[in-house]
């Protein structure tokens, strides 16, 4: 089993009064690696130097699901649990019932509490191997961590967590690549 670096996150000070799933659309900003998504303005600033770093190591940190907004994230979570157990013991709570994430899907977050609806969560596809041995060297360098470890791991769902301080890394990569915040 990996040991993921998990730190606790430091909300953006702009997500204050905010509601995760229903942000304002101007705190969003594109990441588009190569799919099409958007992340919270300073998370999406972090993920594109962090994709950049990857880059010039020859890693590709393809993003699988980004910002989710409220109405994504009950999809998704009624698509991945049911009320019925199952196989697997990795349940959820939500309006005080338990869900049981169903045999053969990848766990969600409760709707509301995702940080996918905070636009802090990124996935990237086919997180193994090498990606995500540098992955695990490089991405707190760039703000990012992972949730949990143990059974909860998800190996390719970090979150950014270094609110608007941000990280010398992401300091260093603006300097040479002023681009990448705008």
């Amino acid at each position: 089993m990996i040991d993921y670096p998990v730190t606790p996150i430091v909300m953006p000070s702009d997500l204050a009064g905010q509601i995760n799933g229903l942000l304002d659309a101007r705190l969003l900003k594109n990441i588009d690696t190569p799919t099409q998504g958007k992340m919270h303005h300073k998370a999406a600033t972090a993920f594109k130097c962090l994709a950049l770093a990857a880059y010039f190591d020859g890693i590709s940190l393809d993003q699988v699901g980004a910002y989710r907004t409220l109405s994504q994230q009950l999809t998704l979570f009624k698509a991945r649990y049911s009320l019925t157990p199952q196989g697997r013991n990795i349940t959820r709570k939500m309006n005080g019932q338990t869900y049981y994430l169903r045999d053969g899907f990848a766990p969600s977050s409760t709707p509301k509490l995702s940080n996918h609806g905070w636009g802090l969560a990124v996935d990237i596809s086919d997180c193994s191997g090498d990606r995500l041995t540098w992955l695990l060297q490089w991405a707190g360098k760039f703000g990012f961590t992972w949730e949990a470890n143990g059974i909860q791991a998800e190996a390719w769902h970090i979150r950014y967590v270094a609110g608007d301080a941000g990280t010398r890394g992401i300091r260093n990569a603006l300097a040479v690549f002023p681009e990448l915040g705008a």
